[in-house]
């Protein structure tokens, strides 16, 4: 939660500096480049460190730099080119720490319960993305900027307690030395996984071709004539149906078919969003399906997140996981740019329509191009000692596809 009070803190403060939305635009920039940039190194470090000592020193990196940024905000006027340093150290941090964090779950629950703990890790997401920015904004017109910053800050003391009760995760077996050959190591074992590839082909072709986010001013504003509340309940509701479906995602570690269930998941997701598109005869419905859609989409990344954690080495889970993070943080944005430039030629009501039927198509091509994912069948579960064994050993679930 500390963390969205400042994503939505830091676009609010260049704006109100500069005024101009293409300075907004730089900061996200200047945000997304060290996580293109640094995530596969960062995946190579995560397979050959103690992991939970790596969360342990990027946390409190992230935490400082929330606090430069209260103290930034103090001065009159703050240093603009100051903030975006600051905001550029740390989404390198968080770009360390999203595989190293991620990585670690499989080393923290045996291999029977890791649906589960990834839903419950999206449920922890969702309901900050909901809460965090709500809480943000009112502390900002209540006490300001400074006092924001320093509640992310003041958060990252609960967030160190919990990384200090867990045990070491060091690396299982001989770790290899981060380097660009550790980083070949992981692409070259991801190419050869064609079932861990069609997570990340189905998982792309639904963001590019079915993210509308972008496309939501324009249709709250111009479509729908709701106002700025509007716009922001375009925002709010897929976040609402993913928060939703993880509280209600108890029935997940029953799932053996995961690979077909990523599938109907996705066309879900596709089918909410052709949905949407028509539903501009009614905001009510047109809400409900993006919170449909938002539903989808958090079981699709639940069942996702399940086949690469499990079918990937813990040796190089850190570097497969940052592949993933990869196209999970690429996939929206180009998503943004293709709806915003369909949109330009055919409007964006139509864009939207256009992009969920893409994303149908795009289901249809990846189940086509990778039938090892309708296959996937995971294996039965283990109890007791071995389920813990396995889960931490981070041995693959089943044999090569």
């Amino acid at each position: 939660m500390g963390n969205q009070i400042t994503r939505i803190a830091l676009p609010f403060q260049v704006y109100v500096l500069t005024q101009s939305t293409v300075a907004v635009g730089f900061l996200a920039a200047v945000q997304l480049v060290p996580i293109l940039a640094l995530s596969l190194g960062a995946g190579a470090v995560a397979d050959a460190v103690d992991r939970r000592r790596l969360v342990l020193v990027t946390s409190v990196g992230m935490a400082f730099c929330s606090l430069a940024l209260a103290v930034l905000a103090l001065a009159s006027p703050p240093s603009l080119p100051a903030i975006f340093g600051v905001a550029f150290l740390a989404a390198s941090l968080a770009s360390i720490d999203q595989p190293a964090r991620s990585s670690a779950i499989p080393r923290l629950v045996p291999a029977e319960r890791l649906p589960a703990a990834i839903a419950l890790n999206q449920l922890n997401l969702q309901t900050a993305s909901i809460v965090g920015p709500a809480v943000g904004g009112v502390i900002i017109a209540i006490a300001g900027l400074p006092a924001a910053y320093a509640l992310d800050f003041v958060s990252f003391g609960a967030a160190l307690a919990a990384i200090a009760a867990i045990g070491p995760l060091p690396p299982l077996g001989g770790a290899a030395r981060p380097g660009l050959s550790a980083v070949l190591e992981g692409l070259r074992f991801a190419r050869s996984r064609p079932l861990i590839l069609s997570t990340f082909a189905i998982d792309f072709a639904a963001m590019v071709f079915g993210m509308p986010t972008s496309l939501f001013p324009a249709l709250g504003l111009t479509v729908f004539g709701a106002g700025a509340i509007g716009v922001g309940l375009l925002a709010a509701a897929p976040a609402v149906g993913a928060f939703v479906g993880a509280a209600l995602s108890g029935w997940v570690s029953g799932v053996r078919r995961r690979g077909r269930a990523v599938i109907l998941a996705v066309a879900g997701w596709g089918a909410a969003i052709v949905g949407f598109g028509l539903a501009t005869f009614s905001f009510p419905l047109a809400l409900t399906l993006l919170a449909l859609a938002g539903a989808a989409d958090v079981l699709s990344a639940v069942f996702r997140s399940t086949i690469v954690q499990l079918e990937t080495p813990d040796g190089l889970r850190g570097r497969v996981t940052a592949i993933h993070i990869l196209v999970v943080t690429s996939g929206p944005r180009l998503g943004d740019i293709e709806a915003a430039a369909v949109a330009g030629l055919i409007g964006p009501q139509a864009s939207v329509i256009s992009g969920g039927l893409l994303c149908l198509l795009g289901v249809i091509g990846v189940a086509r191009a990778f039938p090892q994912l309708d296959a996937h069948v995971a294996p039965p579960p283990l109890h007791g000692h071995a389920a813990g064994a396995a889960g931490g050993s981070g041995g693959p679930a089943t044999g090569p596809e």
